[in-house]
């Protein structure tokens, strides 16, 4: 599936190139335990960053294949997947829960 969103840039809007998403998850919510939500700060994961995670991590891909995958450029997909991991860990070192763009 295609998805783009207009993303800012120097204060100009403009439309996010087109990229192949092949996964949307069930799940959209993921929080610690024993913690109740309305007292967790929230991460979002948009929905390429869960694309990036599935092809390096569980696809096990290398980087020209999931830029391939996703039409876009190995810088792109290394921007994307980096920031991934920084939201997941920002999430798991300091209680937050981690919410998937819908």
């Amino acid at each position: 599936m295609n998805w783009f969103k207009s993303v800012g840039c120097a204060n100009r809007w403009r439309k996010r190139k087109m990229r192949n998403i092949e996964f949307f998850s069930d799940v959209d919510f993921f929080k610690p335990a024993w913690i109740p939500s309305f007292q967790l700060e929230e991460v979002e994961l948009l929905h390429d960053e869960i694309e990036a995670l599935r092809l390096k991590n569980i696809e096990k891909l290398d980087i020209i294949e999931w830029a391939k995958k996703m039409a876009i450029s190995k810088s792109t997909f290394s921007r994307i997947y980096n920031q991934a991991i920084d939201k997941i860990a920002d999430a798991i070192i300091n209680a937050k829960s981690i919410k998937i763009e819908k």
